[in-house]
């Protein structure tokens, strides 16, 4: 890890900016504490917590940049680049370079929550009340789970079912820095150790965070996420278990409207897990800067991601709602799902469980929870679609194109499931990211990805 980076992790405590991440998101600086003392009470802790949310929420990741890549490196044509910013033209182009400042941007921003988070659960034993240690350390690890995954599916090769993944990942690092002098300069863990350090993450979060937990991270987001890498890993029978899980026992339901699932400034119904905006800072929200159009928040590219005509032929009916969640700008069609630059950002929903569930039960044979056929037909029933009499494993995957396009699964299923891009091979190194220059330069211990 970079030593510049993990210094400016170091100043963001001493100085503790911290940001109540509540639906308000109100700023709220303190005085310049030592790190000791940013550590010393539960009440400190919770602040480096609450503001790990609102660091994961940042543009350069999840509030936009990951999904951004995903969509823009998966890219066949379903979409073009309007924008002026040349890092996205790379993702597009498939041409990036290692000094890319949104590789970069990605990079430092995971390091900082795994950082945070390290930090909150190496200071656990603050807490005198079980319950709100059980909490804090679950969605401390949410987090931290959540940031090497993504990590390891954009900076090494795809994972494969049944193989040693040897293949350099990124570093894990698991020991809180707040002094420099303790920095260290990690070498890559493989991918089949990253994975494993998720699951267990995850795994921890899952057994300990409550059902409910307001906007923040709860058992069921963890259990969502857990099927997410699952699916991911193409272990079907874990991934079936944990959606089937959230689907029976989250209370969370899809929305009446697959209009009502998008650009909602409260949770909607069908939220697993969002990512709170609001007027303070929609600036955050890159989902609408890139993918709006001007009149919408949108960036002057209106809209800088444009859709074009190849992806409609995905769409086997065209009163599907979701065939006509678009609108015409200036210079292109934008999607409906990113209208609002003050709206939540939905990152896990329901629907996406359904599909998980449906893809798995397909694949294993079974029909745990419910047949795919009914789970595909229910996506299909809310988007006003006609209903299917038989499905199969494309009509499964076809499905899953539709309900979750643009929301930055382009490159991952790509990648999981053997499809190439264009005619680019799904395997191929430009299809990874970088390691980023800047941690290249000051890391003696990092190898770069092959073809950089």
């Amino acid at each position: 890890m970079k030593k510049s980076n993990y210094i400016s992790i170091i100043m963001s405590l001493l100085t503790i900016s911290f940001m109540a991440c509540d639906d308000n998101l109100n700023i709220e600086p303190e005085q310049n504490l030592s790190p000791e003392v940013a550590t010393e009470s539960p009440a400190n802790v919770k602040k480096i917590l609450n503001n790990i949310y609102a660091v994961a929420r940042d543009n350069s990741s999840y509030g936009g940049g990951i999904a951004l890549a995903s969509e823009l490196i998966g890219n066949a044509g379903g979409i073009s680049w309007n924008g002026t910013y040349v890092q996205p033209a790379e993702y597009n182009e498939k041409a990036i370079l290692s000094d890319n400042s949104f590789v970069e941007g990605i990079w430092i921003n995971a390091y900082d929550i795994s950082n945070e988070a390290n930090i909150v659960l190496s200071s656990l034993s603050v807490f005198t009340d079980t319950s709100e240690k059980d909490l804090v350390e679950g969605e401390a690890k949410f987090l931290r789970g959540l940031a090497y995954f993504d990590l390891a599916r954009l900076y090494s090769k795809t994972y494969v079912p049944g193989s040693q993944n040897s293949q350099p990942a990124v570093p894990i690092v698991l020991t809180a820095v707040l002094n420099s002098s303790v920095i260290e300069y990690p070498s890559r863990n493989i991918l089949e150790e990253v994975y494993s350090q998720v699951i267990s993450d995850l795994t921890d979060a899952y057994n300990l965070l409550p059902s409910s937990n307001d906007i923040y991270a709860t058992k069921y987001s963890a259990a969502a996420l857990l099927a997410r890498v699952y699916l991911e890993k193409g272990d079907y029978d874990n991934a079936r278990a944990m959606a089937n899980d959230v689907i029976n026992n989250s209370g969370a339901e899809l929305t009446a409207t697959f209009d009502g699932a998008f650009n909602n400034e409260e949770n909607s119904v069908e939220d697993l897990f969002a990512w709170q905006v609001t007027s303070q800072d929609a600036s955050s929200n890159d989902f609408n800067v890139f993918w709006a159009g001007s009149e919408f928040g949108g960036r002057n590219g209106n809209p800088d991601v444009s859709i074009k005509e190849q992806h409609f032929a995905i769409y086997n009916d065209p009163n599907d709602d979701r065939a006509l969640y678009f609108y015409v700008t200036a210079r292109g069609t934008a999607t409906t799902k990113w209208q609002n630059q003050f709206g939540n950002i939905s990152f896990l929903r329901l629907a996406e469980m359904y599909l998980v569930r449906a893809e798995s039960n397909f694949r294993k044979g079974t029909s745990i929870g419910a047949t795919s056929l009914n789970d595909i037909n229910l996506l299909r029933a809310r988007a006003n679609a006609n209903l299917y009499n038989s499905i199969n494993l494309t009509t499964i995957l076809m499905e899953r194109k539709r309900e979750l396009a643009f929301e930055g699964f382009a490159l991952f299923d790509a990648k999981r499931l053997g499809e190439n891009v264009g005619s680019i091979p799904y395997s191929a190194n430009r299809l990874v990211l970088p390691i980023p220059l800047r941690e290249m330069d000051v890391n003696p211990n990092l190898t770069q990805n092959e073809g950089y």
